[in-house]
């Protein structure tokens, strides 16, 4: 695995802003504005315009990496044991 850039060539800001702003875009759909206040808020001095290229350059290979870490349909789950109160009874379900 490689590990991830500090920063990117050719862009202003360190690696980790870029990464946190096109987090925020594709895990919360956040608009660009959002993100460029939230940003704000912090700091961070960025365009909304910024941002959206951000997304365009960059915003795939995130999407990937966080498709990749959800669980595939093959995944198993078992739940072992579960207590119900149901009208103030409790009952064991196996």
């Amino acid at each position: 695995m490689t590990p991830e850039p500090a920063t990117y060539p050719g862009y202003r800001f360190p690696a980790e802003i870029i990464r946190h702003a096109v987090w925020l875009y594709h895990l919360f759909r956040l608009s660009f504005r959002d993100i460029e206040l939230i940003l704000a808020e912090r700091g961070i001095v960025v365009s909304h315009e910024s941002i959206r290229q951000w997304c365009l350059i960059f915003g795939g290979e995130f999407a990937r990496k966080l498709r990749r870490r959800r669980p595939q349909p093959g995944d198993t789950w078992h739940l072992d044991e579960v207590f119900l109160k149901i009208k103030g009874e409790l009952y064991y379900l196996w």
